[in-house]
């Protein structure tokens, strides 16, 4: 009998798998189509380093650090069947694809439970690595993310992700606080749009930074509100 060796699989390498690449690209199309904002290799990128940035800075291992940045690589990738369970589907799905890369079974286990845990509707913060895909998730709001050129048929996810025009996750790892800073243009959406649509969000990151031993802020237009 041949033993296969598990890997320590890293992002670059599961970012470059062509069956990673066709299935974030087919994912994002099939979210356009039905007028979602962009989930492609940006966003995928940008909350991968950013997951695997919130545990290095914190003081976590770099080992759990690089299992969050291949969370964030896959976390979207359920959307190439549907939409509303993404994050179950997603999580099999990377299931499969990590296991045919050879990664060690409980690697592939974490990985998994942060997928299918990312989305506020169904998910949970239950690991370090779940809390830091789930903070890195939810701070990417920008209006490069919209889709639609039309103004005039923006619906409210359009208007407050349009209207984003600057945000970045910022870390004091000494206080222990995980920052949202926003900069929005109140004459394209208001504050309170943003809290209207995104709640469940915000609470999702307060309960992810507890996970990891913190405190979720929320600034907007320079003033706290979380």
């Amino acid at each position: 009998m041949v033993i296969k060796r598990s890997k320590q699989l890293t992002y670059d390498e599961v970012k470059s798998n062509p069956t990673v690449i066709t299935y974030v690209r087919k994912a994002n199309e099939n979210l356009g189509a039905i007028g979602f904002t962009e989930h492609g290799f940006r966003h995928t990128d940008l909350v991968a380093t950013t997951a695997r940035r919130i545990l290095l800075e914190l003081g976590y291992s770099t080992r759990e650090a690089e299992l969050a940045a291949i969370a964030g690589c896959l976390h979207d990738i359920g959307n190439l069947i549907e939409r509303q369970h993404h994050g179950i589907t997603g999580a099999l799905i990377a299931m499969n694809i990590l296991k045919d890369m050879g990664m060690e079974e409980k690697e592939i286990a974490d990985v998994a439970a942060a997928i299918g845990n990312h989305d506020e509707q169904y998910g949970q913060p239950v690991s370090n690595i779940s809390a830091a895909l789930i903070l890195a998730d939810k701070a990417d709001v920008h209006r490069t993310r919209v889709r639609n050129r039309d103004f005039a048929n923006f619906d409210i996810h359009d208007r407050v992700n349009y209207a984003a025009e600057e945000s970045d996750l910022k870390l004091d790892p000494e206080k222990r606080i995980i920052t949202l800073e926003l900069k929005i243009d109140p004459q394209i959406s208001r504050v309170m749009e943003y809290f209207e649509i995104f709640l469940s969000r915000m609470i999702i990151c307060r309960r992810a930074a507890d996970v990891l031993d913190s405190r979720f802020a929320l600034i907007i237009n320079e003033n706290q509100l979380l």
